[in-house]
């Protein structure tokens, strides 16, 4: 699966952006994630972290997690 990252803006309306996107053809799913909002993090990394599972790749999610959890307390 490949992925595009796009930054926006703050003000910008991530709601129509999303619809306008959906119409291409080819796009999958779309995900809003807030920087600010770690839940968002951990979500994406829970969400990986099914894959990694089916695949036996246990060391990794360990560490993904972990990174996640130090990254947002190193914030406060």
């Amino acid at each position: 699966m490949k992925y595009l990252k796009i930054n926006i803006e703050e003000n910008a309306d991530a709601e129509k952006l999303k619809e306008l996107l959906f119409q291409v053809k080819g796009v999958d799913s779309i995900e809003i994630i807030d920087d600010e909002n770690p839940e968002s993090e951990l979500k994406k990394a829970f969400n990986k972290t099914k894959e990694q599972f089916k695949k036996g790749d246990y060391e990794t999610v360990v560490n993904d997690i972990f990174d996640i959890l130090t990254k947002n307390n190193s914030k406060k």
